[in-house]
């Protein structure tokens, strides 16, 4: 079943829950918009990669909230920020080890033939697509990073 389906199965099962479910139910309609504006704008449907890049930005959006609230003191909405992510994280893939990360950056830098810290941009663009959605972009640049001055 495609993450789309599963939003919908789930959106329709949140509606029978009525006020249990409203939270939920709240939460799956706002990320089924996003992923109906991705596919108005881009004017065909969305693969199921870029689903879970449109989730992954979702939950990047609620951990920054999360942060931000915590800072403030504002205990309410940052909680409220943490049960989003967790519904929403429902529907990403498994992330990453970070042996599993350090792998596919040391693949990259070999089928790039980076040399050194001024080919990060290479070695980024053929790790990105298969992160996206199961890594956090920071840990994997900054992985690179490290990696790439060690090469050097």
């Amino acid at each position: 079943m495609s993450t789309q389906a599963r939003l919908e199965a789930d959106m329709k099962n949140a509606m029978r829950e009525r006020e249990s479910g409203k939270f939920r139910l709240s939460v799956i309609r706002m990320v089924r918009a996003s992923i109906k504006n991705a596919e108005i704008s881009e004017r065909r449907e969305l693969t199921e990669e870029e689903v879970f890049g449109i989730l992954a930005k979702e939950v990047k959006m609620r951990r920054d909230s999360f942060e931000e609230f915590s800072k403030a003191g504002r205990k309410d909405l940052a909680d409220q920020a943490q049960q989003e992510i967790e519904i929403l994280a429902d529907y990403l893939p498994a992330p990453l080890t970070g042996a599993e990360i350090r792998e596919l950056v040391t693949e990259a830098i070999k089928e790039t033939g980076a040399a050194g810290p001024k080919d990060m941009g290479k070695v980024m663009s053929v790790v990105t697509p298969k992160t996206k959605g199961r890594a956090d972009g920071k840990e994997v640049s900054a992985l690179v990073k490290e990696l790439l001055s060690i090469s050097n």
